[in-house]
């Protein structure tokens, strides 16, 4: 009986830890029907971007527009470009180098935000 109840708590505490690494762990990619993993989307409300995202070099980055006005997402230095998104359209852009990106609202200019890339 001890042996059964020594093997259940193992079991629970094994699968604990898998939930919290699979919940803690964002994903990587983001395919084109899927949601954004956790910690790599921008929110585009109330004529702001947020939060400020710090990522690993690879992550992809999805905006998504909650505003009823069209907002673009451009990076300061014209290495990425949204089309004007439109209410809950979204735009996604892969960070393959480390660096700090600014980036801001080509409609609205002071709309500006960064993702810092490690």
């Amino acid at each position: 009986m001890k042996r059964i109840k020594w093997i259940a708590a193992l079991s629970a505490t094994i699968l604990s830890t898998v939930i919290i690494m699979a919940i803690s762990s964002p994903k990587l990619a983001v395919g084109a029907d899927s949601k954004p993993a956790l910690g790599t989307e921008v929110k585009i409300d109330n004529f702001s971007f947020g939060p400020d995202l710090t990522i690993a070099a690879g992550t992809t980055v999805t905006w998504t527009n909650h505003d009823e006005v069209p907002h673009v997402v451009a990076s300061d230095t014209n290495i990425f470009k949204s089309k004007a998104l439109d209410t809950d359209d979204r735009y996604s852009y892969t960070f393959t180098k480390p660096g700090t990106y600014l980036y801001y609202c080509t409609v609205h200019p002071k709309m500006t935000a960064k993702v810092v890339v490690q």
